[in-house]
């Protein structure tokens, strides 16, 4: 996923962040290249805007190597493994500090531009970075927050490496990172525009932020798509696949429910199923993996590897859309669909499974899912559990399957359904929306 510019990036954490509205919580963007997407957050939000000053500490014969960084407050970081590599002496290192905080001094009474610092007592205070490097300039930043006197720390970051996380936990209470990535390189690479931003645009950014908020009359919230809207999801060469995307403002996931068939007919046990996930605060996106047309032949819905070459353009249209983790509930030909897609896309980490054919994806793939992965079936349905049970010891994930007492293929029994729904809610919640999932380890707030 790229970013258009700072700005999309802003946008697309303050979706993830919506919790926040309302409450006590203040965001600080490091300057310079963070500011935008701090704004723009703010923006979003409704919260208040401050700059959270902190400079890197660079080797000085390998200005892109970075040994630490210093914050106001007297606040230090040090890379110790970075700074015993670089042969650094304890004079030359004394020297970059010293040189580091008087530009960051002057750079803090340059960027408010007369401003007062927000008060950050008690508050949440979100800190804001453009992308993470090796994580030591945000590292200082939460540390920053701390002294000024947060109560508690949000760090928000489109993109960072993986391994960056892990160290961060120590200074902040909550990490937002929308793209958790093996390998980063160039931050550029990752948004379309990137330009250089300077000390006067961010001080043009603080000032604004203070104006709308002196005025009360900061622009309409874009906390991103409405509630629920019927959709196309281009899927292939002059292929659109329809579904309904319902996304409640608070959303921290999106489940995908989807069904080998089309025509967007409703099916009453996938409309609970949905409904119950959005009461539980999931994003539910209804799809049918084939168009009116290509349902007319039944044999399209057991093209497997066709519908899960188009549920992974659907997560693929989901992720740029919504910046959320996103999950898959499979029913019939739709559950090898999901597991197919799953085992092509490690940023799948859940499915569910109900009175599918898991059978149906090949053996391969099965013993490549590494999603969290439930069957559930009903205990009257004495062919389809054996051929779940065959499917489940293809797996080497963590997966199992429930059988739900009582019930037949569609559940229609009483109380069958929402048996379902609660145990599909509970796997997602514990395997989709939890610590170090795709987008980044998440936290309670």
């Amino acid at each position: 996923m790229r970013f258009e510019n700072r700005a999309d990036a802003g946008r697309r954490l303050a979706r993830r962040l919506e919790y926040l509205r309302g409450t006590r919580a203040v965001v600080l963007g490091v300057p310079r290249g963070g500011v935008p997407v701090a704004f723009e957050l703010a923006r979003c939000l409704d919260l208040p805007l401050d700059v959270i000053a902190v400079r890197k500490l660079r080797v000085p014969w390998q200005p892109e190597l970075g040994f630490g960084a210093v914050g106001e407050h007297g606040v230090l970081t040090v890379d110790e493994d970075v700074l015993r590599e670089s042969g650094l002496s304890d004079a030359e290192r004394e020297s970059v500090e010293q040189a580091e905080r008087a530009e960051l001094e002057r750079r803090t009474v340059r960027c408010r531009a007369g401003l007062d610092p927000v008060p950050l007592d008690g508050a949440t205070a979100v800190v804001v970075d453009d992308g993470l490097a090796t994580g030591a300039t945000v590292e200082a930043a939460c540390r920053v927050a701390r002294a000024r006197g947060a109560g508690h720390v949000v760090l928000a970051v489109p993109v960072g490496p993986e391994r960056a996380l892990p160290r961060l936990d120590a200074v902040a209470d909550e990490i937002v990172c929308l793209q958790a990535l093996r390998h980063v390189g160039s931050l550029a690479a990752w948004y379309r525009e990137f330009p250089r931003v300077t000390d006067e645009q961010v001080g043009t950014l603080l000032a604004d932020a203070d104006r709308s908020a002196d005025a009360d009359r900061r622009p309409s919230v874009e906390s991103g798509p409405e509630p629920e809207r019927e959709v196309e999801i281009p899927a292939g060469e002059s292929v659109r696949l329809a579904a309904r995307l319902t996304l409640p403002a608070a959303a921290r996931a999106v489940v995908v429910l989807a069904r080998g068939t089309g025509g967007g007919r409703q099916d009453p046990g996938d409309e609970h199923l949905a409904a119950e996930l959005r009461r539980s605060g999931f994003g539910t996106l209804v799809l049918d993996l084939l168009t009116e047309d290509e349902a007319g032949n039944r044999h399209n819905a057991f093209d497997i590897l066709l519908l899960a070459r188009r549920l992974r353009a659907a997560a693929d249209w989901l992720r740029s859309e919504t910046a959320l983790p996103v999950g898959y509930l499979g029913t019939g030909t739709g559950a090898a669909a999901a597991l197919e897609a799953a085992a092509a896309d490690d940023g799948v980490r859940a499915v569910v499974c109900r009175a599918g054919r898991p059978d149906l994806a090949r053996p391969a793939a099965l013993a490549r899912v590494r999603a969290a992965t439930l069957f559930v079936v009903g205990g009257l349905d004495i062919r389809l559990l054996s051929l779940n049970r065959l499917a489940a010891e293809w797996m080497r994930c963590d997966h199992r399957l429930t059988v739900v007492p009582g019930a037949t293929h569609h559940f229609a029994e009483p109380g069958a359904l929402a048996a379902v729904a609660e145990l599909a809610r509970d796997w997602f919640a514990g395997h989709l929306v939890g610590a170090y999932a795709a987008a980044g380890p998440l936290k309670p707030a």
